[in-house]
């Protein structure tokens, strides 16, 4: 969440930056600093109070000892402690409503973001690689895979619902090639620790990372939402480390993990979702970053060039492309999207989404570490897929293809796979 000293200072600035999100959220910020102001002037009163009700309970001990009536002083007494109780109990719901307001409010988009209402003003950054070029039509992957025997959608159907898939044969060994490629490429050589987190995470973790509130619609929830199945390894793992005050020497943390991913993809409709391009539950490898707080930006572009390093690898075409301000996601201050090309379809399509967060998750899970001078500092939380598996199979599929039908087998993945060629 945003440091509520941000708004108190520069209101109006903090309003400004949240405007080029688009929406409405900015209006969001007038309602947090109303409850913080009644939350301040209830404290106040309050201590106000206490203050004359310790004073007329020294007269009251005073009088008694005197043999006074002190009657009317105690009424009084009385009178200022049910005030108290109704001021306390005032401040705690504007306390809580200012809390909760805060939750509703993305982060800030950071101030070298390009400016646009939506992914058409994405700039390319860069590319890698050619497109390839075939002497046939290239086939997409669900002509290619279902020709090979690679997966099976209708028993994908059959025993969950639409968007689900069963991998079969030499495509469930492909799917499980690409997962150990990934882990081994991220904590062999950029230095990752893996970690295998649950895959169902309770609401508090979910808050954490900023999953919830905003997207509860898109999570598959279990014992009526207080658990969900995880929507990507980002909140286990991120949370992992909640609550905690980390030494400076500790950081960075790099940490790596393979999960099964679960989304219902509300509000999807109309979008490219043929075959394997939107699922209900894919595989993906996360890549979790937590730094100190000067290093951050300089981190994501570490984290983007290690999720780049995979698509490298598989000789895979792709770009990378910079979100602008309407299209962050909420809890991002930058984010980079690396797009593989998909031959069979004509169409780039997004494998990995890296993102620094700086300290908006760490404020809401309380994610600290102590600086030098034994300062307790918010730390940066940064993630990236590194990547997601539905697509960059997709890709290799497709990349791959041959005129007979077969695929060939990226000389990355044949140590793998133990084979060069599949059909």
């Amino acid at each position: 969440m945003l440091d509520i000293r941000q708004l108190r200072e520069n209101p109006e600035g903090i309003q400004a930056r949240l405007q080029t999100r688009g929406g409405e959220s900015w209006r969001l910020v007038d309602e947090v600093l109303a409850c913080d102001e009644r939350r301040r002037a209830g404290e106040t009163e309050k201590q106000t109070l206490q203050g004359e009700r310790n004073r007329l309970s020294k007269d009251i001990g005073a009088m008694k000892k005197e043999g006074k009536d002190s009657s009317e002083l105690e009424a009084t007494v009385r009178g200022i402690g049910e005030r108290i109780k109704t001021i306390g109990e005032e401040a705690d719901a504007a306390e809580a409503g200012q809390s909760q307001t805060l939750l509703q409010i993305p982060n800030l988009p950071h101030p070298g973001c390009p400016v646009g209402s939506d992914e058409t003003a994405n700039p390319i950054v860069r590319d890698w690689g050619q497109k390839p070029e075939f002497t046939f039509a290239p086939r997409d992957h669900v002509e290619i895979g279902t020709r090979l025997g690679l997966f099976d959608f209708e028993a994908g159907t059959k025993i969950s619902s639409g968007g689900f898939v069963v991998f079969t044969g030499v495509g469930a060994k492909l799917e499980r090639a690409l997962i150990q490629f990934l882990l081994d490429l991220h904590t062999e050589f950029h230095g990752y620790d893996e970690v295998a987190p649950p895959h169902i995470i309770n609401r508090d973790c979910m808050f954490g990372t900023g999953q919830l509130p905003k997207f509860e619609d898109d999570m598959y929830g279990l014992e009526e939402n207080a658990f969900f199945l995880a929507p990507t390894a980002e909140v286990p793992v991120t949370n992992l480390y909640r609550e905690m005050i980390l030494k400076e020497s500790d950081l960075p943390v790099k940490v790596a993990a393979y999960t099964p991913c679960f989304r219902r993809e509300a509000g999807s409709a109309g979008r490219e979702s043929r075959g394997l391009i939107r699922m209900h539950q894919f595989d993906k490898v996360e890549l979790v970053n937590i730094v100190h707080p000067d290093h951050s930006f300089a981190q994501l572009e570490t984290l983007t060039a290690e999720a780049e390093a995979v698509l490298q690898r598989l000789g895979l075409h792709y770009r990378t492309i910079e979100l602008c301000t309407g299209d962050l996601g909420f809890s991002s201050s930058k984010t980079y999207d690396i797009e593989v090309w998909a031959p069979g379809h004509g169409a780039y399509l997004e494998v990995s989404s890296c993102s620094n967060f700086v300290d908006y998750q760490a404020r809401r899970m309380r994610l600290r570490f102590k600086d030098a001078d034994g300062n307790n500092r918010f730390c940066h939380t940064l993630n990236g897929s590194g990547t997601a598996l539905p697509r960059l199979y997709v890709s290799l599929l497709e990349t791959y293809q041959q005129e007979d039908g077969t695929v060939r087998v990226p000389e990355a993945l044949v140590p793998y796979l133990k084979r060069d060629v599949i059909g």
